[in-house]
């Protein structure tokens, strides 16, 4: 599918993009991050900060010089992933600012036996929330309201808010622009991944405002994109299991022989995350047990 990638990080310097709504992005970037996490700045003369960032202290010094001044009422967290939540605790100290929205940090499913979390290391485990933010709740704080919609897939704890009078949803690292979001079990989960895509596909909100690069116009239209995507990939698998019991780097290895090898590893990830929906749905089946190393097959119908 199509991706955007003209972004304008513009570090240092939060920019507008509508009244009492600023973009400000953390110089942290990556092959996951693409040109840095985006912390939102939400109303005027008191603020709220969304996804306040990594742990880094430049940031939170930008995220408080933006604020000129005005008091930060709250702070917002959409995931526990150390490129989003860890500033929240640092804000939180400089400011007294409550942290609400998502739970602690939390894996979909249980490690199977042997399993090692290959993501562990970018799961936040300190933060906690002063209130966690379910599906339907109304936040209210510097003169905005946000509406949680629980939005489990990318990580099982993941929330998007929509602004409340607005046709706009902060859509975090469900659905990005730049690229497709990493679904890697056991923290992630395919299959609710797709149910979350189904809820916005529900919902009206046709802007979105990403955890990475630029904001997305014509949202649904995107979500769209991204559902059909991901079913194309699944029906790709499917047809490489067709032919023979393959690994999960064989499958990428001719899946995704176009893409850089630096992110074979993440693609790898992403083949786990529908080898292993598909096995729950009995389509495939792994030996010696589900894993990153198995070998998988077709089932017989």
């Amino acid at each position: 599918m199509k991706h955007d990638r003209d972004f304008d990080p513009n570090y240092g310097s939060a920019v507008e993009l509508m009244p009492g709504l600023r973009r400000l992005t953390a110089r942290n970037p990556g092959p996951f991050t693409f040109l840095g996490t985006n912390t939102y700045l939400l109303g005027t003369s008191r603020l709220a900060v969304v996804d306040p960032g990594p742990a880094d202290e430049a940031h939170v010094e930008n995220i408080l010089k933006a604020a000129s001044g005005a008091p930060i009422e709250a702070i917002v967290v959409s995931h526990t992933h150390v490129d989003h939540s860890p500033a929240a605790r640092r804000l939180r100290d400089k400011t007294g600012a409550q942290i609400v929205g998502c739970g602690v940090h939390r894996a979909a499913r249980a490690l199977m036996e042997n399993e090692i979390n290959p993501l562990d290391a970018s799961g936040d485990k300190e933060y906690t929330p002063d209130r966690q933010l379910r599906e339907g709740d109304v936040f209210s704080a510097a003169g905005i309201s946000l509406h949680a919609v629980e939005t489990p897939g990318h990580t099982a704890n993941h929330l998007c808010f929509a602004l409340g009078g607005e046709d706009v949803l902060l859509s975090a690292d469900h659905v990005m622009g730049w690229s497709t979001s990493i679904v890697a079990p056991p923290d992630g989960s395919m299959r609710d991944y797709m149910a979350s895509i189904d809820k916005l596909l529900d919902r009206r909100e046709q802007i979105y405002l990403p955890g990475h690069g630029g904001v997305i116009n014509d949202a649904l239209s995107h979500v769209r994109d991204l559902k059909r995507h991901r079913l194309g990939r699944e029906a790709a698998v499917l047809r490489e299991l067709a032919a023979a019991p393959l690994t999960i780097a064989q499958i990428v290895a001719s899946l995704y022989a176009d893409v850089d090898p630096a992110l074979h590893r993440a693609a790898g990830l992403s083949v786990f995350a529908h080898l292993e929906d598909l096995a729950e749905r009995g389509l495939v089946a792994a030996s010696p047990a589900l894993a990153l190393n198995a070998t998988f097959r077709l089932r017989s119908s």
